[in-house]
């Protein structure tokens, strides 16, 4: 993939430190299909997804891989046709699975540089913020963006310091408050609307994606 443009920004040397990453990417919805779709055409060298889920209509409003052609077909094998088409030297596995107590222990959590939480399972992102910390891997995980529509009250923080989000407000409940100072998020400040359907739109899940490749590239950078 000609990074030409990205070199000019940052320099060979930086280039050469986001192609030596390695991230694994779990959920590819709309929030984690826009971490994905950027940190690959940033250059990072080497990319593990987890979704088990296939694509349906509703998708098509605000996740990138999905069109009217690919309704029904697995998320993870569409991603990897369309990103190993962008850059044919990506190191990208797919991994079908649901994660819970057991399929969480097949993954070596010690091999990546990042995890990226983008699930939306209370129970899987517990179990993935949890395994990320005990092996002392940095992870970004992304609090709720449905019934949300500002996407300029976007930000990262950490866990701890989260409002306005209900499902950050379980996650504290969960997380050893201990720990909730070192899991970064990304979330809102905007307060949900008040509506019974988990409604979502095309701006503010991506905008949530596009802050955590912003979050670990510069991270990386420093």
């Amino acid at each position: 993939m000609d990074l030409c443009r990205l070199e000019a920004l940052v320099g060979i040397d930086s280039l050469n430190k986001i192609k030596s990453l390695s991230i694994l990417i779990v959920g590819i919805g709309g929030v984690g299909g826009y971490a994905l779709e950027s940190l690959v055409r940033s250059g990072v060298g080497s990319i593990s997804i987890c979704d088990f889920d296939k694509i349906d209509s509703s998708n098509i409003n605000r996740q990138i891989i999905s069109n009217s052609s690919n309704i029904g077909s697995y998320k993870v094998e569409e991603a990897f046709k369309r990103y190993t088409n962008i850059n044919r030297d990506l190191n990208f596995e797919i991994i079908k699975d649901r994660i819970d107590e057991n399929s969480i222990e097949n993954i070596d959590f010690n091999k990546f540089d990042y995890i990226v939480d983008a699930c939306d399972d209370v129970n899987a992102k517990t179990l993935i913020i949890n395994k990320a910390l005990s092996c002392n891997v940095k992870v970004i995980s992304s609090m709720g963006t449905a019934k949300k529509m500002d996407a300029s009250k976007i930000y990262i923080t950490t866990l701890n310091k989260t409002s306005y989000d209900p499902l950050a407000k379980k996650m504290r409940k969960l997380i050893d408050k201990k720990l909730q100072s070192k899991v970064v998020v990304v979330t809102s400040k905007e307060e949900a609307k008040n509506i019974n359907v988990l409604g979502s739109n095309s701006f503010v899940p991506a905008t949530a994606g596009l802050f955590i490749t912003n979050y670990i590239i510069n991270d990386v950078l420093k």
